[in-house]
């Protein structure tokens, strides 16, 4: 149980105090420290997703548990944020995103391990680390429009309309999930197609050189 290991089951462990935070249960009882622990819990959160991979490359320590534990860990923290919201905010999360959400983490989860199970690798892809941005700010922002519809700053004079951004935020993170979700099935048909290729490649010269080194009589 290395350093990154050990920040890898702290995200972990953070998916049900994220999950007592937001329930009527919570240890908050003053208006607004509900909403903010709980963005407070879930930025932090995400932070350790790059940072345990980040020492874990850096240091030498990538290990097969890690392997195992961080998608693991990413999983059960995007499930657990959108089950949650659809119960504590559904005017800003309906349960159909949750659903298509959630769908999409087991696709590419799927894809991922058929690909490791035939010798490739499906890596990650601009579009889906722009989606993983979004949805540290979808989660946040429909955890705060719990709370707040806009604040105001510098006297009123600047009003950060909360609610719409919420809103932008949550759809605009559903349209990036799809379009990321269709990106990786095409780099894993793509991979097939490949590995399917090379095969029949081999098949092709195998039979050649068989039949290349039969006697001649």
């Amino acid at each position: 149980m290395n350093l990154p290991n050990s920040i890898t089951m702290s995200r972990i462990a953070s998916v049900p105090l994220l999950i007592w935070f937001l329930s009527p249960h919570s240890p908050f009882r003053q208006p607004g420290e509900q909403e903010l622990a709980a963005s407070a819990l879930f930025i932090a959160a995400s932070i350790t997703d790059g940072l345990d991979g980040y020492l874990a490359r850096k240091r030498g320590q990538i290990t097969t548990i890690g392997m195992l534990l961080d998608p693991l860990a990413d999983k059960l923290m995007v499930t657990a944020a959108y089950i949650i919201l659809v119960a504590y905010n559904p005017r800003i999360v309906p349960a159909w995103i949750a659903v298509l959400i959630i769908g999409r983490e087991f696709l590419v989860s799927g894809l991922r391990s058929i690909a490791a199970s035939e010798g490739f690798t499906i890596d990650a892809s601009e579009i889906g680390k722009l989606k993983t941005v979004i949805q540290i700010v979808s989660v946040v922002a429909a955890i705060l429009a719990h709370r707040w519809d806009y604040w105001l700053f510098f006297h009123g004079t600047v009003i950060l309309d909360v609610h719409l951004i919420a809103i932008a935020a949550i759809y605009w993170m559903t349209a990036v999930s799809i379009i990321s979700a269709a990106d990786y099935f095409g780099g894993f048909w793509r991979q097939i197609d490949h590995a399917s290729e090379r095969a029949r490649t081999r098949r092709k010269r195998t039979s050649v050189l068989s039949r290349n080194t039969k006697p001649v009589p």
